[in-house]
């Protein structure tokens, strides 16, 4: 078989393997552009009041930025983000808890198709499936191990992910720029604070490359469903502890692993080669139900979230 042929079968399998959980839409693509305006707000902030000041800064522009949007993003006015960009496919970055104060903080990177219309709604109208509801997910299940730990659980969508079935979902180029927009945040958090990252699906190629081009913060790296992580394996990502989970019932395991000729997307955390510590699923659970009510994932994860996650 000719390489020619080898990367058309590798696309169509990746795009057929796609096609039963994801829409095709085509929106304008935007840059990441968020990263600029939080890094730029957050960095150099010492003390939890000097960085609880500027936080909130952030969020009052965010909350007149939705209202200015108008429905439905006038009624998250509420909730607190760090971001708000309503262009284009949008973004957007939402705390759960105090970052000012957090002992340890979390984010939730989310994967394909993801966009500011589904950040809370969930693509399909499903709600496990939204960034949104599984950082508050995560949120709650820590408090439910720890009911005075200081945490914080970030929903970031800061990049913009590839829109669905495509040939940009087979490739690393969306997931490398996603990675320097969420470098740019965790190189502006609170020094000292440590960050699990929680990657689903496509999301964990960005928050692998995230770690790979440099985060100091981040101990713990949580792949869901995740078809690749931007590394070969667990042991190129030095001084990260690396978690995988995936189900029996995803259909991530589909999507073929390996790269050829700047397709593909490694090898998933998942496999035994590669050396992640493994979490608990159960045999049914779905590519969106890692972090819902009653998955054994949820827990363990949360425990990841917490203060009190031991050192490596």
């Amino acid at each position: 078989m000719t390489g020619r042929m080898l990367i058309t079968a590798l696309v169509a399998v990746v795009l057929w393997a796609y096609l039963p959980m994801l829409p095709v839409h085509h929106p304008a693509r935007v840059r990441p552009r968020l990263a600029a305006t939080i890094s730029g707000a957050l960095a150099g902030c010492g003390t939890p009041h000097e960085c609880a000041l500027r936080i909130d800064q952030l969020y009052a522009l965010s909350t007149a930025s939705m209202r200015a949007a108008g429905p439905p993003y006038a009624s998250w006015a509420g909730r607190t983000f760090l971001g708000f960009d309503p262009r284009g496919d949008g973004q957007a970055v939402e705390v759960v808890g105090d970052l000012a104060t957090a002992e340890r903080i979390t984010i939730v990177v989310p994967g394909v198709a993801t966009t500011l219309d589904t950040f809370t709604r969930g693509l399909g109208d499903v709600a496990r499936r939204a960034p949104a509801v599984q950082a508050r997910a995560i949120h709650e299940a820590a408090l439910a191990h720890d009911p005075h730990a200081r945490v914080a659980v970030i929903a970031w969508l800061g990049y913009d992910p590839p829109d669905g079935v495509g040939v940009s979902a087979a490739r690393e180029e969306v997931a490398r720029s996603g990675a320097r927009a969420l470098g740019e945040l965790l190189s502006a958090l609170r020094p000292g604070v440590p960050v699990t990252l929680v990657g689903h699906s496509y999301g964990a190629i960005v928050a692998g490359l995230a770690v790979r081009v440099g985060a100091p913060a981040v101990t713990d790296l949580v792949a869901l469903g995740a078809p690749g992580i931007g590394a070969a394996k667990a042991a190129d990502l030095p001084g990260v502890r690396v978690w995988a989970a995936r189900a029996d019932a995803d259909w991530i395991a589909r999507v073929p692993a390996g790269r050829l000729l700047g397709f593909g997307l490694g090898t998933p955390p998942s496999a035994p080669s590669f050396g992640a510590l493994p979490l608990p699923t159960a045999p049914s659970t779905v590519h969106d139900a890692y972090l819902t009510d009653g998955s054994p994932t949820l827990p363990a994860v949360a425990a990841l979230a917490l203060p009190t996650v031991a050192a490596h």
